[in-house]
């Protein structure tokens, strides 16, 4: 009886066959075809195109045999290694992708997996698909960095996106987003330990800035932000800081934007104003319902003086609390 091969093309000897050469084609099962596929590499060239790799019914030298393909030459744009005739088995491979772009590992038919340029990936055929070769690890300890090769989040057990990391953009570099799928459940960050009074530190480096987009009980940024002058129609956005600057030199509007407060949350500025000169000036408040110890608020009529202006909310933004608890002060 003839020969035949198993699905890693180890040649099974015939019985009766092969007497007195039967040593050779054993050598050659377990130095080459076994070799391969336990330890052994191949590169798998590219020239712009895509690639299809096959196993025919042989025991010697076999690229697609090999537990690790080294993708080497150009992609020329994103391409296909193609597991093709007689390799749809199931099988490991370690793919180390040498080149400028992404190369998807797949069979004839199913998605496959994409291995990104540079780096190096382990993916199972299982006959029918190319699929991720691990996707679990009990535990996880990192030396370097974490890179995401595109858009993507960790995820807890149940699939919702914890931390999620937006792609490269311009209006998108160094963010991380932090959410939480279910509704009416506001995502988190908080502090664990053995300490029940722990708290939470956000510390800059440098002379880099910690503010929150808006306000929330307890976090507050200490951001001073400039106006400038205030002219006949001024927004202020008190998401921005707790401190503001500005000088008046006209009569004119103040509006606070409708990112100032978040609801159900207290909310506090202070507004520095420097009279300019001329006038006397008025300044009208807009963008929500104010209220004043004695009904009015009026700017110091003295050039070159400052106002000490306080504003408070506890319903997000539609109705302030607003004193002037320093007026007209001056140099001394």
């Amino acid at each position: 009886m003839a020969s035949t091969y198993s699905p890693l093309k180890i040649e099974l000897i015939g019985t009766g066959e092969q007497a007195g050469t039967w040593g050779v084609t054993t050598n050659t099962n377990l130095g080459t075809a076994l070799e391969e596929a336990i330890t052994g590499t191949a590169d798998v060239a590219f020239s712009s195109a895509d690639v299809t790799l096959t196993l025919t019914d042989t025991n010697s030298a076999q690229t697609g045999r090999n537990l690790r393909l080294n993708l080497t030459g150009t992609s020329g744009g994103a391409r296909n290694l193609v597991l093709g005739s007689g390799m749809q088995i199931e099988k490991l491979y370690l793919v180390n992708n040498g080149l400028a772009d992404a190369v998807t590992v797949k069979n004839t038919t199913g998605t496959g997996i994409a291995v990104p340029a540079g780096k190096t990936a382990f993916v199972f055929n299982n006959g029918t698909n190319v699929v991720d070769a691990i996707t679990f690890l009990s535990s996880l300890q990192l030396s370097g960095d974490i890179t995401m090769p595109s858009a993507g989040a960790i995820d807890d057990p149940n699939g919702n996106e914890l931390i999620k990391f937006p792609s490269t953009v311009a209006s998108a570099v160094n963010e991380i987003t932090v959410s939480n799928a279910a509704t009416g459940s506001p995502p988190k960050v908080e502090s664990t330990g053995g300490d029940t009074n722990i708290g939470l530190n956000l510390i800059s480096k440098g002379t880099g800035e910690v503010f929150t987009a808006n306000f929330m009980s307890g976090v507050f940024s200490d951001r001073v932000v400039a106006i400038g002058n205030i002219g006949a129609a001024t927004t202020l956005n008190a998401s921005q800081g707790t401190v503001y600057t500005a000088t008046l030199n006209q009569t004119g509007t103040l509006t606070l934007g409708s990112s100032n407060a978040t609801a159900n949350r207290a909310t506090s500025f202070t507004l520095i104003l420097t009279r300019g000169s001329g006038g006397p000036f008025t300044l009208t408040l807009a963008g929500g319902t104010f209220r004043a110890a004695d009904g009015t608020l009026s700017p110091t009529t003295t050039a070159n003086s400052v106002d000490i202006w306080f504003f408070f909310s506890t319903d997000g933004g539609s109705n302030w609390f607003v004193s002037i608890p320093i007026k007209n002060a001056q140099s001394i």
